[in-house]
């Protein structure tokens, strides 16, 4: 069975909740999803897909998934059911949210930002797919009021970490006031067309209220280090075929 290479983040005070980032190494798929891609929807073999799931679960050793079909939207699941590495998400979402032990709740990413979250008691996990769409729409804040109203609880207590994504000095876009707005200027450096995403989404995360000593980046520029990751803009046009890596979170169970 193959090995998937991925790197742990740990949440210092909260050891009952797991973080991993995934990479493109290790896997069995083919070019242009070489090797470790982790998603059906990219257009890979599905075997081949299945394979390095199935790989990458007994790797961590969590017992089930939990996974939704990401559409650049603001859509949050909670206590998504429970999956099985060969079952392909149905529910159109971009985030979930959990209090069920061992689900490791999956966020697939080519450049866009996995943000992962664990609730101080870690009783209660969340994972966001944010991409430049979910931040022009503010999603970091919005999902994390959600989450605090569906469980009654306070965004102070949450601990967030975000992945491996498109790095502030890649993050190009020549249309920036028609999709950004002048309200996202502060982010925007017009000497080289650039947006800082990494700081929009911690912004994002401090005005829902969660602490910052509470949020972590792992910066990790996805569109540079294409050794190492799936980038989407980095993809030949028009087709842009590429993989996807994933960003975990699960609270383990006691055994």
């Amino acid at each position: 069975m193959p090995q998937i290479a991925h790197f742990p983040f740990y949440f210092d005070t909260i050891p009952g909740v797991s973080c991993v980032f995934t990479t493109r190494l290790g896997g069995i798929s083919n070019e242009p999803f070489d090797a470790a891609n982790l998603s059906f929807e990219a257009g890979d073999s599905v075997d081949a897909v299945i394979e390095n799931r199935e790989a990458l679960q007994q790797q961590l050793d969590f017992a089930h998934w939990g996974e939704c079909h990401q559409v650049h939207g603001t859509e949050l699941q909670f206590n998504p059911k429970p999956t099985r590495a060969h079952d392909k998400p149905v529910h159109q979402a971009d985030g979930m949210a959990t209090i069920r032990k061992n689900q490791a709740l999956v966020i697939k990413t080519a450049d866009c930002q996995p943000v992962l979250l664990a609730h101080r008691s870690g009783n209660i996990i969340a994972a966001l797919h944010v991409g430049w769409r979910g931040n022009v729409a503010n999603y970091p804040f919005t999902a994390i009021r959600r989450i605090c109203d569906e469980y009654r609880l306070q965004p102070r207590d949450f601990h967030a970490v975000r992945g491996p994504s498109l790095g502030p000095l890649r993050a190009e876009f020549t249309n920036f006031d028609k999709e950004f707005g002048t309200k996202f200027k502060q982010f925007y450096d017009r000497n080289t067309g650039c947006v800082d995403l990494w700081a929009l989404t911690r912004y994002q995360l401090l005005a829902a209220g969660v602490p910052d000593e509470n949020i972590h980046g792992v910066d990790l520029c996805t569109n540079t280090m294409t050794d190492t990751f799936y980038s989407y803009r980095a993809a030949p046009a028009p087709e842009r075929k590429t993989g996807r890596q994933m960003g975990l979170i699960w609270m383990r169970e006691e055994r």
